[in-house]
């Protein structure tokens, strides 16, 4: 039996400590995208990321999911 493979995003987005990653799925009806987010942070000397937002990551929360919606509607069509 075959191994699949899992693919890796087909994009990523970041403004400062967020991250939009971009991932793409085929499917019955055709290629489909779905989008996850994160933040990141520095625990010691790690690098760590996490889904939880605070109040001042909003604003650059929405700026990256506007930009990985454009880019789903251009670079992906």
């Amino acid at each position: 039996m075959p191994t699949k493979t899992k693919a890796g995003p087909v994009h990523e987005i970041r403004l400062g400590a967020i991250k939009a990653t971009i991932w793409e799925n085929e499917t019955s009806v055709g290629i489909r995208h779905n989008v996850t987010v994160a933040r990141l942070y520095k625990d010691g000397d790690d690098w760590k990321q996490t889904e939880s937002f605070g109040r001042d990551d909003l604003l650059q929360l929405a700026k990256v999911l506007d930009q990985a919606h454009s880019w789903i509607l251009t670079e992906a069509a």
